[in-house]
């Protein structure tokens, strides 16, 4: 995988166990969720978390706030997107949340799907986005799309 600047919400108590076994955010990937359960002497659901978070951020012009939406959605690892598509995950998403998003975020689905399934460096989001305006073009939305808009949400 390409090796990134990673963002994680660590705690000091898991910054400061990082530093004492002599590691960096930057190799969290690196490690098992094993290993980084006993390295960040956390529990391992939360060791599943952080490692979740820097895997995500792997692929190209992915950030920690996308990684966390993938999370929330109950996403922990590539394979669980191979074959998932794109179009229905935003869908899925924005039932979840209640409201729609931003259509660059479908984009970002897109390519989170697209990487898993052939890790290719090469993309990013807004690679995607020809595609994703030619299919809401030819699809649209479901009727059930939320009908507030996520600027109205926050």
């Amino acid at each position: 995988m390409k090796k990134t600047t990673l963002k994680l919400p660590l705690t000091p108590s898991e910054k400061k166990n990082l530093r004492k076994n002599k590691s960096k955010i930057a190799d969290i990937p690196n490690y098992t969720v094993n290993e980084l359960g006993v390295l960040l002497e956390i529990p391992l659901v939360r060791a599943k978390e952080i490692h979740t978070l820097a895997i995500f951020q792997q692929i190209p012009s992915i950030g920690i706030k996308f990684a966390e939406d993938l999370v929330f959605m109950g996403y922990f690892s590539l394979s669980e997107l191979e074959n998932k598509d794109g179009a229905k995950l935003v869908e899925e998403y924005e039932r979840l949340k209640g409201y729609w998003i931003d259509s660059c975020v479908e984009d970002q689905f897109r390519l989170a799907v697209h990487y898993a399934q052939i890790k290719d460096d090469s993309k990013k989001w807004w690679d995607f986005t020809a595609a994703r305006k030619t299919y809401r073009l030819e699809n649209g939305y479901p009727a059930n799309r939320p009908k507030k808009a996520w600027h109205e949400a926050i």
